[in-house]
Order: structure tokens, then sequence, then C-alpha cells
């Protein structure tokens, strides 16, 4: 009895440590714990939409060509005997390029004058038979039959020198043709035919090409909707009528430089070349120091004024499946996500013709928010203001 007595007393004292001992641990994990504190909007910089007066550019790829681009291409066929012009060199119209062996064409020539001399003997000798029975007939001594046929004779042996005369007329240009010369002024191509090669009508590649570069054309193509905007931008009953209200375009260099001269777009093709689906136009510039040549490749940079329009700094905007968005701030200082539309841009500015409206409060450093985790719809912000003249200073349209 006193054996079940002292074990129930040690199972008492045992559940009793238990608990003392959950107590303290509980007394511990609740003075461990701190009231939640939320944490307060975070500031951002933020701007006004403003307008301004501004151009934009839309730049499309070019080609250039000189205004003039003539392959020089023989004419007869021979040995080439001789070159008088080096690659890249500036000629002048009516200046001696390229000698083909012109012994086979003089040989021609002389066997040419040569029938033709004949010719003309076998006409006067008949003329001269004309000339001896005309008056016997006119004595009844011989028939007219005799006159008759001797007339038929004298017009054979004219027309056979009229023939043997354009032979020689041919022979003659045959000639000319072995001394090619440069039908306008400009610089020489390249010339893949050295002296003894045989050239003729035959070949593929062109004895050089000329090029006339005091005026270069700069080729572009337009797409279906680019050229509908193109439309309907400028003044004009037709198109004509609208490209000559188009202002003066210019030229972006390879290396982004723009070429010192402006150009104006002069030419449209008639109809949309439906593989592509684009259309072509033409632009001319003025090239005085020639600097631009054949084969030069471009952008044409054609400018769009805005008399007033709406400027979003692209560092404000994000773009989500090709579709730009702005974080505004409405009532608040709560964020609201729109999209808006791009009408033109600079490179730092974006030219925006829906979407926000002048004096909208739009959240400046969408780019880096984006990076610390983004921002939500209705999410608040503490706004910090800056004035548009300020950033426009520090970053020029």
């Amino acid at each position: 009895m006193k054996r079940l007595l002292k074990r129930a007393t040690n199972i008492i004292q045992l559940m009793m440590g238990a608990t003392a001992t959950a107590s303290i641990l509980y007394g511990c994990y609740s003075s461990s714990r701190k009231p939640e504190h939320q944490m307060p909007p975070p500031s951002l910089p933020v701007i006004s939409v403003s307008t301004a007066s501004a151009t934009a550019f839309h730049e499309f790829p070019a080609s250039l060509e000189g205004r003039v681009n003539v392959e020089i291409r023989p004419q007869v066929e021979g040995y080439l005997e001789k070159i008088y012009v080096d690659e890249g060199a500036y000629v002048t119209a009516g200046q001696l390029l390229f000698k083909i062996d012109p012994r086979v064409y003089n040989q021609q020539l002389n066997n040419a004058k040569s029938n033709l001399r004949a010719a003309e003997a076998n006409m006067e000798r008949a003329k001269v038979e004309v000339d001896r029975l005309t008056p016997l007939v006119e004595n009844n001594v011989i028939s007219e039959v005799q006159v008759k046929t001797a007339k038929a004779t004298y017009d054979a042996t004219k027309a056979t020198v009229e023939q043997s005369r354009a032979m020689v007329g041919n022979a003659q240009i045959n000639v000319g043709y072995t001394y090619i010369k440069a039908p306008v002024s400009g610089y020489i191509g390249r010339i893949p035919f050295k002296m003894g090669s045989l050239v003729g009508k035959g070949e593929d590649q062109p004895l050089t090409t000329l090029s006339q570069v005091n005026e270069m054309y700069a080729y572009f193509s337009m797409s279906e909707p680019d050229f509908i905007d193109f439309k309907n931008r400028y003044e004009g009953n037709t198109l004509e009528e609208k490209i000559k209200h188009v202002p003066p375009v210019q030229l972006v260099l390879p290396n982004d430089s723009v070429y010192a001269q402006n150009g104006k777009i002069e030419l449209v093709e008639g109809q949309f070349d439906k593989t592509v689906g684009a259309i072509n136009f033409r632009a001319s510039f003025p090239n005085p120091s020639r600097t631009l040549r054949t084969g030069n490749t471009g952008k044409l940079r054609l400018p769009q004024m805005f008399t007033a329009v709406l400027i979003v700094p692209q560092e404000a905007t994000f773009e989500i499946q090709d579709k730009i968005f702005v974080y505004t701030v409405a009532d608040s200082n709560k964020i609201v996500t729109k999209p808006i539309t791009v009408s033109g841009r600079t490179s730092n500015y974006y030219y925006v013709s829906s979407g926000v409206n002048a004096g909208e409060r739009i959240v400046l450093s969408s780019q880096s928010t984006l990076l610390m985790g983004g921002l939500r719809d209705g999410m608040p912000i503490t706004p910090q203001m800056i004035s548009t003249d300020s950033l426009l200073r520090a970053k020029p349209l």
C-alpha cells in the first residue's frame, strides 16, 4: 500500500513539472513576439504629362544609286587591246575607255568599200547604156523595149549601190564600236576584264559600270500601313500633290551620322509588290562633294511635324507583348496601369497619340520599379513630383 502511494505521488510531481515548463515556454514565446507594422508606401518620382512642339522621324532602310548608272558593254566581238582608264577613275563624257582589236572590222570596211566602188562602176556603165540607146529609139533605129531593159538594168545597179553604201556604213559603225567611249561623265566601277580578254555581246558581265554621282537616288519601301499613314499625313487630292507637301528628308549613314545635304521625295511606284507587301519610293540627294557612291546603304529619315503632342519619357514606360504601358497615379495616389499609343519617338521620349491626357501624373522610373518587383493596380505610393522643364533640360527632345 505504501508503495502504491509513493508511485502516485511521483506521477503527480512529474505532471506539475511539465505544466510549469509549458507555462514558462509559452511566456517566453509570448514575450518574443512583436506587433507587426505596415510598410509605408514607396516614394517614387512622378511627372505630369505635357505637350510640346516636336518633330518625329520615321526611318526606312535605303539603298543608294547614282542618277545615271550605265553598264558599258561591247557591241562587237574581239580581243581587248587597250584599257585607257583605271577602276574608280573619274571620266568625262566622250573620253576613250577601251579599245577592241579593230583589224577584222577594218578589213570588213575595206571589203564593203570595194563592193561599193564595183557597184558604182556597174551603175555608171548601165547609165551609159541608157544614154546610148535613148536617141536610137527616138530615131526609130531600135525598139523601145531595149531602152526599157537598159533602164531596168540601171535601176538594179543603182539599188546595188545603195545597198553597198549601207554595208559600208555598217562596217564603219563596227569599226567605231571597237573604240568604246564614256556616254556620260562619272566614276568607273570594277573592270573584270584584262587586256587580251575576248569580249563580246554575249558576256554576262559588262566591261565596267559608269556612275554619275553628282546627284544620288535613295530607294526605300513602305509597308501598306505606313503608306496609308503617309497619304493621310499630307495635304492634296492626289498622291503627286501630297508628295509636294512632304518636307525635306534626311539620310542617316551606316555610322549613324546624318548626311549634310537634305533630300526630296520625288517618285513612288504605281503598285505594291505582292511578295513583300510594300511599295517603293525614291528620294534624291545632291552630292556636290561626290562622297556618296552607288551601292552605299543607309536609312532614310522622314520627318513628321507636331505642333502640340503629348510627350512621355521612355524611362517611364514598359513593354508587355509588344504593347507599351505607363503607371499613372490616380486618386489617393494609387497606381493605375494604362497602355499608350505611340505616334513617334526620339532617343529619350515617346510621342503619344492616346492612352494618357495632358496633366495626368505618371511614374517616371517604371524600369527601376519593375526591377524592385513592380507596381500593382491599386497600390499606393508617395509621389515625388519632378517638373517637366527640369527633365527636358536634363534630357532634351
